[in-house]
């Protein structure tokens, strides 16, 4: 049994910024204004600064002397180098998964993405909370794994990239209608990988949509300096 410590506040005020901000309620430059965020939520400065210093750890806000916390801008350098390395990451995940399990020991990891798959089927997807949701789904996939793998070092890293990555991927899905079809096609295959035992098809699977991710997200960005 794992002991897990209930969250801090400046940990739930952190989150509940950081999805506004993965979501586009905050957009890039976005000035937060502590004082204002203190007043809305009815908690202390101190625990709302110590919110943002959490979020200028996951790279979601820069803090500045004099000007404070701004929503940190989505740039193609900060892009590259979040790919380059979540990738590899990923296909680490991916790869220790298979070393120790196989078949029948992977239903647990399978279920969840057969949920995501019947998530995205279902069409629930009309709204910002239904793209929350299928994200969501997607990390639960991932979390399996760290439990398989049982890694805690790259957990934690894994982890730290959560809010980034989900991120550029909400605008992916904001931006491109056809993405929800990419990333069920993605956990399908997958699927298919783990369940044959696969390393190469499975890294390869991983490598595909982490690219197709980061043309994606590059592509937007490209159109929003040229308009």
């Amino acid at each position: 049994m794992r002991f897990q410590a209930p969250e801090s506040l400046s940990e739930q005020i952190a989150q509940h910024l950081g999805q506004r901000i993965i979501t586009g309620q905050l957009r890039p430059g976005q000035r937060i204004q502590e004082l204002k965020v203190a007043g809305d939520l009815d908690v202390s400065r101190g625990s709302v600064r110590e919110a943002l210093l959490i979020l200028e750890r996951r790279h979601l806000i820069e803090i500045f002397p004099r000007r404070g916390a701004v929503v940190s801008l989505l740039t193609k350098d900060l892009v590259n180098s979040l790919y380059d390395i979540y990738i590899e990451l990923l296909c680490m995940l991916g790869r220790k998964v298979l070393e120790q399990w196989s078949g029948v020991e992977l239903s647990g990891m399978m279920a969840r993405v057969a949920e995501l798959q019947q998530l995205i089927n279902a069409r629930k997807l009309s709204g910002q909370e239904s793209m929350e949701n299928v994200i969501d789904a997607g990390f639960d996939v991932m979390r399996h794994a760290y439990r398989l793998v049982g890694n805690p070092f790259l957990e934690e890293t894994l982890e730290n990239f959560k809010p980034a990555i989900s991120r550029t991927y909400y605008v992916a899905l904001e931006n491109f209608r056809g993405e929800l079809a990419e990333t069920e096609h993605f956990f399908q295959q997958l699927a298919e990988s783990a369940t044959a035992g696969n390393t190469a098809a499975l890294e390869n699977s991983i490598r595909e949509f982490g690219e197709h991710q980061r043309r994606q997200v590059l592509s937007i960005l490209e159109h929003a300096d040229t308009a």
